[in-house]
């Protein structure tokens, strides 16, 4: 992590300079270690490599601390105080500094030290390169005249400062730099001797150049340095051919939002990162460096207003590229389909606003797996290219192209490219150079290739050396053309030579890291309920604004709440994989949108519903009840009373809208829930049939109309299992395939099924298992009138270890394929292990619903907070918690309480409402007392075809007298459908996920409504103006 700036005047030797560093304790000890002033030349590299660290940090070996020639001098005085805080510079040089000297140590880990180091110039070094050298254990920042200059970060090779090329009393001396470009040259051309191999000529010919130039170079005469290095250019100039392959190569630094760090720590590593590639753009005008992530940039500005305005001017002049589009480089599996939407509306709409302009590429290099509706809302984005390089991690197959055509389940294609020497931190290497075109998978369908140089993860970036090893790759002979480049000209080029490229259809399924799906619960259960919250608010704001008065639409609020939830979905938050401090910092934000939010609904309700909510005199209370869902739901609630307690009511409620019941619905079949002789329960409601025996299991669940059982004869569903779960790479990150063999079933019961509620509106069942050796586990089997699936509201004290829980549902059903909701649509995956590429898939992601039907009949499990499943065979599975020791040894250990559902069905999932009901048990009616007048039940937006979804309404982002409503097709099918609305609409047409018209978007208001046209899981946005 690096940061510089240029001196304004090189300081006179014997002038104190006071430079303040801050350094945080990340490591399990830090030291204070060479500060000092020195002298040098650059110091000899260590040919030899280190491959990746567990596959988490890429690090490179330590430099040689050999130096051909250097003077050093210690600082006239070192000080230092120590926070827990991280507190802004102008707040740091108030406070008291104590003395410090080399070898101290500081800590406990995160806690932030912050040095004062006083430093003199002796008169000898006149005209040398001079360096503040500061190698600890920990990160670091260098703040000269109050400004960022320098990160320092031995990871990322950058541990001294350079205070000045040479002093003002003298002409700048070019010894350190003759010395630097001299070794590059040997290090370049010895790679070359020993990566091209015995059968190329050009090997030989750089070893005996190398050779010459050791004989002709003496270290202790200077003079012999010119020649040496012309030998070298007599090799570098020898150009290629025409055909040669070309290597764009960018600066990039991957910055994790938050991982093995928190999120405020990585405010400071972004500022010591781009601080320093600012200072490289100075020195090489050529440079590029493309940075993602509008958090990111949010948080510089807000934090180094000066270091930001820098970034801009660099912006402007085509250096600094922000990519991306997106406000985090998110999970690409688990946000709901808006979620991602809005990730790149606000991403794109901070670009436009800050830099004036948008992301033409995606750019999303280390999420565990792409959802196949991405390349749909990449182009609603102004998005046509996207970049990753996650998927050279499978563990399984290898994935069969680096360039090529990436197909959405819609049918929307985009241009893809995988960097082919498979990472995002190079060190500009000849080795990486050849292994970009060795391994390139499209090699004569395309003849370009990215190559992103920097340090990353934990930040860094490019550095010098990377720089000026590339410069000799321009154009040598035996080597592919290495060019400084942008994203824009890679795929521009790529997009030329786009004709024979392959399409991959479908999901990018990443072969690893399965357990993402399922660890730190709590994190998935926040995000699926905050996603609700935000939903709810929205459509609750916008229907108080469209019904007049002086409601006003809660924008600022919402943004910022939007804010935070993207920011959670990080492809290390989301996931789970990351330290306690960020799950914390995550869970504190959940609880902020949750606080807010709930507000934010009420206050929406006391505005559009204000005279239903207003209680008669002397009258009994009638019940508001509302429907943020687009279709009319009949439902049992849970009805307050003024006694407090709560009375069970059943009620119809239209589409998004509300209404006030007074006299309860009356059920033409009541539950019934009967005790049998041999201690199990039946549980019935006209609709559906269950039994469950003493210990939860489901031993028959049959259709009441087609008498259709859905348990197989001698089956248990809804049966826990227990699997070891003792991964080989990444404990929060992986499942491994093995762990299928460890199942252990559930067996011993604690407290047996017993009736909890007997029958009426709604029947339950209750019991409570251990598992392992010091969980337990209590559930509530819960059947509700008219309801078509049985719900298990569970609640588990967790405190296992390097186990997985699952719950197990054998269907009587076959099928080759099982049918996962994703986002804006579902796909289908094997339920077989035919070839490689099935098993790889042994453990899934779904969303709200997966589903195994056969022609006729089949059968469904909704869930409300879990993401991990799998169907093998006529086994469906959820998996409900995990117990990974890190990066978080406390990781699910805590309690959880969750709700899933099992739905049989006749006819298709489409038909029979599956996707409908899953939208119902994870959106649940909202209850108000009310006015027991007569009020007529109203509806704001109603869709005439079941296949298409009302997913979103907001007020649009520019025009407050505009709302913005977004549809999907969710069946599959191409079909017409009416958006009818009450709302005062005077003018729609359509837009695209920015909320942009598009051309020819005008849509006519007709008396059935607005006739709107969908192919199989099409997204359609509709801007709606309002009349005043």
């Amino acid at each position: 992590m690096l940061l510089a700036a240029p001196l304004q005047q090189a300081p006179s030797a014997g002038q104190i300079i006071t430079l303040l560093v801050n350094t945080v304790r990340v490591l399990s000890s830090s030291r204070v270690a060479q500060p000092c002033w020195e002298s040098r030349v650059l110091p000899v590299p260590d040919p030899r490599q280190v491959p990746r660290n567990a596959g988490l940090i890429n690090r490179v070996p330590a430099i040689s601390v050999h130096r051909l020639f250097g003077d050093r001098c210690p600082p006239v005085s070192l000080s230092c105080f120590q926070t827990p805080q991280r507190i802004p510079y102008y707040e740091a040089v108030r406070q008291e500094f104590t003395s410090a000297k080399v070898g101290d140590s500081f800590g406990p880990t995160w806690e932030t030290c912050w040095f004062k180091v006083e430093l003199s110039i002796p008169p000898a070094w006149a005209g040398r390169e001079v360096h503040f050298v500061w190698e600890s254990d920990g990160e670091g920042m260098v703040w000269r005249d109050a400004q960022p200059v320098q990160g320092l970060t031995k990871e990322g090779e950058k541990t001294s400062y350079v205070l000045t090329s040479s002093l003002k009393e003298m002409e700048p001396h070019s010894l350190t730099l003759d010395v630097h470009e001299l070794l590059v040259d040997l290090e370049v051309l010895l790679d070359m001797a020993q990566l091209l191999g015995e059968e190329n000529q050009r090997s030989f010919q750089a070893l005996y150049a190398a050779n010459q130039m050791v004989n002709v170079c003496d270290v202790t005469d200077p003079s012999t340095f010119p020649a040496a290095r012309d030998l070298a250019a007599a090799i570098f100039s020898q150009r290629n051919g025409e055909s040669q392959h070309t290597i764009h190569a960018m600066g990039h630094c991957h910055i994790d939002s938050a991982w093995l760090w928190p999120y405020e720590e990585t405010i400071r590593k972004c500022a010591r990162s781009w601080v320093t590639v600012v200072h490289l753009m100075e020195c090489n005008p050529e440079l590029t460096f493309a940075c993602s992530q509008a958090q990111q940039f949010e948080w510089v500005r807000s934090w180094y207003p000066g270091l930001y305005a820098q970034i801009q001017d660099f912006v402007a002049k085509g250096q600094f590229i922000p990519v991306g589009g997106t406000w985090v480089e998110m999970d690409g599996n688990l946000p709901s389909g808006e979620s991602m939407v809005r990730q790149f509306l606000q991403g794109q709409r901070f670009f436009q606003e800050q830099f004036g302009r948008i992301c033409s590429e995606f750019w999303l290099p280390d999420t565990f797996g792409y959802s196949a509706q991405l390349p749909q809302l990449m182009r609603g984005c102004g998005i046509r290219r996207f970049l990753t390089q996650k998927l050279s991690w499978n563990l399984v197959n290898a994935f069969p192209h680096h360039t090529f055509f990436w197909e959405g389940i819609d049918g929307s294609r985009v241009l893809t490219h995988f960097p082919p020497g498979d990472s995002y931190g190079m060190h500009g290497r000849v080795e990486e150079m050849l292994k970009t075109v060795k391994n390139n998978k499209d090699k004569g369908r395309v003849n370009h290739s990215a190559f992103l140089f920097g340090f990353g993860d934990g930040g860094g970036g490019p550095t010098q050396k990377m720089l000026d090893r590339m410069k000799r790759m321009s154009d040598t002979d035996g080597l592919p053309r290495v060019q400084i480049s942008t994203p824009d000209r890679l795929f521009s080029a790529l997009e030329k030579e786009s004709s024979q490229l392959c399409t991959w259809v479908g999901e990018l399924f990443l072969e690893l890291h399965n357990g993402t799906y399922t660890t730190q619960a709590q994190i998935k259960k926040g995000n699926r309920e905050c996603e609700r919250i935000l939903h709810d608010v929205e459509v609750l704001s916008t229907l108080a604004v469209a019904r007049g008065g002086v409601f006003q639409y809660p924008a600022s609020e919402l943004q910022r709440l939007w804010r935070l939830l993207l920011l959670n979905q990080f492809h290390d938050v989301l996931p789970g994989s990351c330290i306690q401090l960020v799950v914390e910092d995550a869970l504190q934000y959940y609880g902020e949108i949750r606080r807010v939010g709930t507000r934010l609904q009420e206050e929406a309700v006391q505005s559009f519903c204000r005279e239903l909510l207003q209680p008669e005199a002397g009258s009994a209370e009638g019940t508001l009840v509302l429907n943020t869902l687009p279709w009319e739901r009949t439902e049992v609630i849970s009805r307050p009373q003024p006694t407090g307690t709560e009375t069970l009511a059943l009620v119809t409620v239209p589409s998004m809208g509300y209404a006030i019941v007074r006299e309860p619905l009356l059920s033409p079949s009541p539950v019934a829930v009967r005790k049998q002789e041999n201690g199990s329960i039946v549980m019935e409601n006209g609709v559906i049939t269950a039994c469950l025996d003493m210990m939860g299991h489901l031993t028959s669940l049959q259709l009441v109309d087609s008498a259709r059982e859905s348990v197989p004869d001698g089956c248990y569903a809804n049966q826990f299992a227990l699997f070891d779960d003792v991964p080989l790479y990444w404990d929060a990150w992986d499942v491994m395939d093995y762990h299928l063999e460890t199942r252990k079933p559930v067996t011993t019961l604690l407290k047996p099924l017993e009736i909890t509620l007997a029958g009426g509106l709604r029947g339950s069942a209750s019991f409570s298992l251990q598992i392992g050796e010091s969980s337990t586990l209590i559930q509530e089997i819960i059947l509700d009138a008219m309801c078509p699936y049985l719900r298990f509201l569970t609640q588990v004290e967790w405190k296992e270890a390097h186990k997985f829980l699952k719950v197990e549902f054998p269907v009587q059903v076959r099928s080759t394929n099982a049918t996962y909701e994703i986002q804006f649509g579902h796909l289908q995956r094997p339920t077989h292990w035919n070839t490689s590429w099935d098993w790889a898939r042994f453990e899934v992601w779904a969303h709200k619903w997966l589903d195994l039907s056969e022609h006729g009949f089949g059968v469904a499990l909704l869930n409300d907070c879990k993401y991990g499943a799998s169907a093998h065979g006529n086994i469906l599975s959820l998996s409900l918690l995990r117990a990974p020791k890190s990066p978080d040894a406390t990781a699910d250990i805590t309690h959880h309480q969750f709700t899933y559902a099992v739905m049989p069905h006749l006819g298709s999932f489409q038909d029979a409402g599956v996707i409908q009901r899953a939208y119902n048990l994870n959106f649940p009616l909202h209850v108000f007392p009310a006015s027991s007048a007569q009020h007529e039940a109203w509806s704001a937006f109603s869709v005439s075809s079941p296949a298409v979804v009302l997913e979103t309404v907001k007020q649009a982002e520019d025009r407050p007298e505009a709302v913005v409503v977004r549809l999907y097709e969710a069946h599959g099918s191409t079909v017409i459908a009416w958006l009818q609305t009450a709302l005062p609409v005077k003018e729609a047409m359509l837009c695209d996920l920015l909320e942009q018209p598009v051309g020819q978007g005008h849509l006519p208001l007709e008396q059935r409504g607005i006739r709107l046209s969908f192919t199989p899981f099409h997204v359609l946005s509709v801007l709606l103006v309002l009349r005043q």
